[in-house]
């Protein structure tokens, strides 16, 4: 979930009243939000780098809250302020309007962008206001649109232009790399793009987004009518056109590759700062019914976004049955269909209840693009109702838990395990081929391992097959440790398995070493009789259990033998090879055990 920092006393200056923090926790609570935590910039800074750091830094009260990920409205100051006054109030409207003294902008996209950037949206912000901290909640919205819903600017691309420093109708294009050429944002002079990609190749914040173009043949590049570059989308804006203190209308274009992500942060973009001009900017006020005196002009353009859209409910096949009845089954309430259309007006879905008492219409406003199925306005019928006001109820079907048997017998065999001496590790499910082929001598091949398609680092390129690789580095990692090391694992590998619908199955194993001056096999032979003590596996043949001899590069040659019980091969232990130990960066001798638990089950 994506946390929003708000200083407390801008923030309730701006909802018109004070909170304890006890209240103000409440009332997330009421309205589906997480207060997460309490601190300032101080405490967090010593925090992170000590007292020493932290000295002069700002004692401004800051709340971290926690909003749904799929709530892009509630991710600046402006926008969960709005979201708790019509919580409280009445939902604000929008309006798209002409510019009183001049045509619309316009946006025109050539051919070119299709192939690397086919989509923009834009549009025009006017008789802005901006404070320092509007200011700086405006460029952070941008930042936390482009983490979330823009997927870190592959999807959708923001950039914010002071009007009037530039003049349209604005030209959206593709050039190849040596034909573009300007003076980038913060930069003191001009460069080529192709010099911007190396330039910006170190740059701690901006090198994460030129994989997304710097292979293409042409990089995108947006205009103005006289030749002025813009941005060139989505690695940096032009210095010429960048929004300050002083702006007063700004120019937002998004340009994408996914045109729905797109309209959608074009919307979240102006209704966050629909209320920020003439006498209510002062106030995150509520819109009056005379909009244009107090709100900026919003000029769409090329896309029409900021739409709201009506919604009859029931209005299919799926949901035959008045839509109260739906919720009240849903939520577990029994609230009448007037009630039910108040509950989600004050979730900024204005409903009314239609001519035949039954049906609800439901407008959804263009800051509600999470709203697209019934499920989501029965769960804001819940919420405004209140979770705590929901009445508790027996359950029409009884059911009694049970650990899952596998589970259980882990837990069992975890426990005996550490008191017969052994360690228990947590290692990771994910892997690097080396950790389970070259480091133990064999095939990547004949692993049957499943393979990351996407790794992030070489460090988790597959899903681990065997539970000693993982082990022998937690080995490596406590050399330092006084000897003998005595570790041991339960967990899950990952095997190819083809007759699986997934083509993959889990499988539940045991895996143990013993690290010393000495190989120490029989202390690993005891532990292998102990566990099938455990398991009321006798030795011998047929129903019992034996070792015979076998052959395993990962173990040294005629010191490994095949765990055979109930007549079915179970697993393996013996001393490990040399040269497996030397790979692991390991100096001494080890030996393992690993062996399959689920035919005990």
């Amino acid at each position: 979930m994506p946390t929003v920092s708000v200083k407390r006393d801008l923030l309730f200056h701006a909802l018109g009243r004070t909170y304890t923090d006890e209240e103000f926790d409440e009332l997330c609570f009421e309205f589906g939000l997480e207060l997460d935590e309490i601190t300032s910039e101080k405490d967090i800074i010593s925090r992170e780098q000590g007292d020493t750091k932290a000295e002069g830094a700002s004692d401004v009260i800051l709340y971290k809250i926690d909003v749904p990920a799929n709530r892009y409205d509630l991710l600046c100051l402006e926008g969960l302020v709005r979201g708790l006054q019509v919580f409280k109030m009445e939902a604000p409207r929008y309006r798209r309007v002409s510019p009183v003294s001049s045509e619309p902008q316009r946006l025109v996209i050539t051919e070119e962008t299709t192939a690397v950037r086919p989509h923009a949206v834009a549009a025009v912000l006017r008789n802005i206001t901006f404070t320092q901290e509007r200011y700086d909640s405006f460029i952070e919205l941008q930042e936390k649109l482009h983490q979330n819903v823009c997927r870190k600017r592959t999807l959708v691309a923001i950039g914010t232009h002071d009007l009037d420093t530039i003049s349209g109708p604005f030209t959206y294009t593709a050039k190849p790399p040596g034909d573009i050429r300007f003076k980038p944002l913060n930069q003191a002079k001009e460069y080529t793009a192709q010099e911007l990609m190396s330039l910006y190749k170190t740059d701690s914040h901006l090198r994460h987004y030129l994989h997304i173009i710097e292979d293409k043949p042409v990089y995108p590049v947006i205009y103005d009518s006289n030749g002025i570059v813009l941005s060139m989308p989505p690695i940096i804006n032009g210095d010429h056109s960048k929004i300050s203190l002083n702006t007063k209308n700004v120019f937002i274009e998004c340009t994408a590759t996914d045109l729905t992500k797109a309209k959608i942060v074009l919307d979240m973009m102006v209704t966050m700062f629909f209320q920020t001009a003439g006498p209510a900017s002062t106030r995150y006020c509520i819109p009056s019914p005379s909009p244009c005196s107090l709100f900026p002009f919003w000029e769409n353009i090329l896309q029409p976004t900021g739409q709201y859209v009506h919604s009859d409910y029931p209005h299919s096949i799926c949901n035959p049955q008045p839509f109260s009845d739906f919720i009240n089954r849903k939520v577990g309430i029994s609230e009448s269909t007037e009630h039910i259309a108040q509950l989600l007006t004050k979730m900024c879905l204005r409903s009314e209840v239609m001519s035949d008492g039954e049906q609800i219409e439901v407008e959804i406003p263009p800051t509600r693009s999470d709203v697209i199925h019934a499920c989501d306005i029965m769960e804001d019928a819940a919420m405004a109702y209140g979770f705590n006001n929901i009445p508790r109820t027996t359950p029409r079907t009884y059911t009694v838990a049970n650990q899952l048997p596998l589970n259980k017998l882990s837990e069992l065999l975890r426990q005996d395990l550490a008191a017969a001496g052994f360690t228990e590790a947590l290692t990771f499910a994910l892997c690097s081929q080396e950790d389970i082929a070259d480091k133990l001598l064999k095939n990547i091949s004949e692993t049957r391992a499943c393979h990351i398609s996407n790794p992030k680092t070489a460090e988790f390129q597959v899903a681990r097959t065997t539970l000693l690789s993982g082990l022998l580095k937690t080995v490596a990692a406590n050399r330092k440790m006084p000897l003998p090391l005595r570790l041991f694992e339960i967990s899950d590998v990952v095997l190819k398995d083809e007759t699986k619908d997934v083509g993959a199955r889990n499988n539940r194993r045991l895996c143990a070493v013993y690290y010393n001056k000495s190989p120490g096999f029989e202390v690993i032979h005891g532990l292998m009789d102990r566990v099938m003590q455990l398991l009321e596996v006798k030795p011998g043949q047929g129903n019992g259990y034996h070792i015979q001899a076998a052959d395993d590069s990962t173990f040294f040659p005629g010191r490994c033998a095949e765990i055979f019980a109930r007549g079915k091969s179970i697993g393996r232990l013996g001393v490990l090879h040399p040269d497996v130990i030397n790979r692991f960066e390991l100096t001494m001798p080890c030996s393992a055990l690993d062996i399959d638990i689920e035919p005990f089950m």
